[in-house]
C-alpha cells in the first residue's frame, strides 16, 4: 500500500486512502500494540471527521476504548498520549499536503514515536492481509477536551512575568491552530500578559480558501510578510495545517529560516542548561554545531523526520532538537515536536533581550548563509544523486550518508535527499560567510541534478 510511509500514513483520498483502509488501520493498531485505550483527534479537513470515526470503529472492534479529542492539531494528540492514561494516540491529518489528501500520525503510550522500524511495517502487513480475529468485545467511545491542560502546559515553558508588550501577527491559514491561539489569548488576558494578536485567516476551513497552509514554500510567505508590515507587528507567526510547524517572521516581515531558529533556541536552552545534548538534522548543520559547541553543549546529528528525531532524542535524553524545516522537539514535551512552544520561547527572548528578531539572528545568517530547501522533480532521483557525487568526487569532499548525501568542503557543504512523501529531490547548500558561493554552488548542483542522462 503506497499510503504507508517511513513514519506515518499519507495518501490521496479514494485512490490510496479511504474509510475502509483507515478502519483496518484502527484494527491493526489495537491488535499489534495490545492497546486498551487510545486517544484520537483530527485536523480541519472535510475528510478528517469521517476518517476519524472509521478509525475509532476499527480500534473499538479490536477491543480498545476510544477517547475522541475532537478537532485537534497533531501535538494535542501527542500531549494526550503522555498526559492521559492511554496506550497511544492517533491524529488524522495530511499536514501541508493538498486538500484531496489525508493521513495518520501515530504515537504509543507516553507519546513514544511509531515508525516503520517500530510497528508501522507490521501494521501495514496486517492491513494488507485484512484478516482480523472475530470481534469479541467492542471497546467504548467517549469524548474529551484537553485544551485547558494543554495550554497550561505550554505556558510552563516561559516566565509570564518576563513578557513585555508585543504585537504578534498570527497567520492561522484556516488550519487547526486557531482554537489554541484563542485559548492562549484568553489566558494572557486573565494574567495581564501584554501580548496581543492580529489574526489572519483564523476560521478553520478544510476547503483552504486561502491556499494550503505550508509556509515552508517561499511563494506562500508573502501574505504573512505583508500582514506583518501592515500591522506593524513585532513578530509574525505562520503554521501549517496541523500546526506542528511554526514559521517565524521578523519585524520587517522577513521569514527567518528554521535553521537559524534551531540555533537560537539551542543557545537559549544551553544558557540555563549547560552541557546538554542538542539534536539536529543533516540538511544544514554548520551554524547549529557552531552555536551548540560555543555554548558548551553537545551537537548530535540524526536522520531527518519526526520519528527518527524523537527516537534519537530519547536515546540521548536531549533537552532540545530542531530541524531546518521548522520542526522543534522538547524533552519536557515527551521529546515531541510542537508548533506553539517555539514562538513562546522566542517571544520571551524578545522581551528579555529588548532586541528585535532580526537582530537576534543577523550575525548567524551572515556567518552561515544558506540556500533554504530547493525541490527538484526528477525521473530518477538515485541516478541524479550519483551524478552529483561523481561530479564532486575529485575535490575530496567529506561524505556523510546519515540522510541522503552530504558533501562537505572547506568553505561550503550541501545535502541532497529524496522526499519521504513526494516525488522530489531536495537540495540544501550552506557556506562559511559567503552568500555568493551558496548561489554559485546551487546553480552547479542544479545543473547536474536536472541534466538529461
Amino acid at each position: 500500500m503506497s499510503c504507508f510511509k517511513s513514519y506515518d500514513v499519507r495518501g490521496r483520498l479514494g485512490v490510496e486512502l479511504d474509510e475502509a483502509v483507515v478502519y483496518r488501520i484502527g484494527r491493526a493498531y489495537a491488535t499489534h500494540f495490545g492497546a486498551r485505550r487510545v486517544a484520537v483527534g483530527g485536523d480541519i479537513r472535510h475528510s478528517s471527521e469521517p476518517l476519524k470515526q472509521a478509525l475509532a470503529q476499527g480500534l473499538r472492534d479490536s477491543g480498545a476504548d476510544v477517547l475522541d479529542l475532537g478537532m485537534t492539531g497533531t501535538e494535542e494528540v501527542y500531549f494526550a498520549a503522555f498526559h492521559l492514561d492511554v496506550d497511544g494516540g492517533i491524529e488524522i491529518t495530511a499536514s501541508h499536503n493538498p486538500a484531496d489528501y489525508n493521513g495518520l500520525k501515530f504515537v504509543g503510550r507516553g507519546a513514544v514515536p511509531i515508525s516503520r522500524d517500530s510497528g508501522l511495517l507490521e501494521i501495514q502487513k496486517m492491513v494488507e492481509a485484512d484478516s482480523f480475529a472475530p470481534i469479541a468485545r467492542s471497546g467504548t467511545y467517549s469524548r474529551a477536551c484537553i485544551l485547558d491542560d494543554y495550554v497550561e502546559h505550554l505556558l510552563g515553558y516561559v516566565d509570564l512575568k518576563s513578557l513585555k508588550p508585543l504585537r504578534l501577527l498570527a497567520n492561522i491559514g484556516n488550519g487547526a491552530a486557531g482554537h489554541v491561539v484563542d485559548a492562549l489569548e484568553r489566558r494572557f488576558a486573565e494574567r495581564d500578559v501584554p501580548i496581543s494578536f492580529i489574526k489572519l485567516f483564523p476560521e478553520p476551513d478544510g476547503s483552504f480558501p486561502n491556499g494550503i497552509p505550508n509556509p515552508l514554500l517561499s511563494e506562500n510567505r508573502a501574505v504573512t510578510t505583508e500582514a506583518v508590515l501592515r500591522a506593524k507587528a513585532d513578530m509574525g507567526l505562520a503554521w501549517d495545517g496541523d500546526f506542528d510547524r511554526c514559521f517565524l517572521f521578523d519585524e520587517r516581515g522577513q521569514c527567518i529560516e528554521g535553521y537559524y531558529i534551531v540555533g537560537l533556541l539551542a543557545e537559549a536552552f544551553l544558557r540555563s542548561n549547560p552541557g546538554e545534548k542538542i539534536i539536529h538534522d543533516p540538511r544544514l548543520t554548520w551554524n547549529t554545531q557552531d552555536v551548540v559547541a560555543g555554548a558548551g553543549g553537545q551537537p548530535i546529528m540524526s536522520k531527518t523526520g519526526h520519528a527518527f528525531i524523537k527516537e534519537r532524542m530519547r536515546a540521548e535524553n536531549a533537552i532540545y532538537g530542531g530541524e531546518m524545516s521548522a520542526h522543534h522537539y522538547f524533552r519536557d514535551f515527551a521529546y515531541c515536536d510542537s508548533g506553539m512552544i517555539p514562538w513562546l520561547l522566542v517571544a520571551q527572548l524578545l522581551s528579555v533581550t529588548g532586541r528585535p528578531l532580526s537582530a537576534l539572528v543577523r550575525d548567524r545568517v551572515l556567518a552561515y548563509p544558506c540556500s533554504g530547501e530547493i525541490n527538484y522533480v526528477v525521473n530518477d532521483a538515485k541516478a541524479a544523486m550519483q551524478r552529483v557525487e561523481r561530479h564532486f568526487a575529485g575535490q575530496g569532499p567529506e561524505v556523510d550518508r546519515t540522510d541522503g548525501l552530504s558533501l562537505a568542503f572547506p568553505l561550503w557543504r550541501m545535502n541532497l535527499r529524496m522526499s519521504n512523501t513526494e516525488p522530489l529531490l531536495r537540495l540544501n547548500v550552506e557556506s562559511r560567510g559567503d552568500a555568493a558561493l551558496v548561489d554559485k554552488m546551487v546553480r552547479v548542483a542544479a545543473g547536474i541534478i536536472t541534466a538529461q542522462p
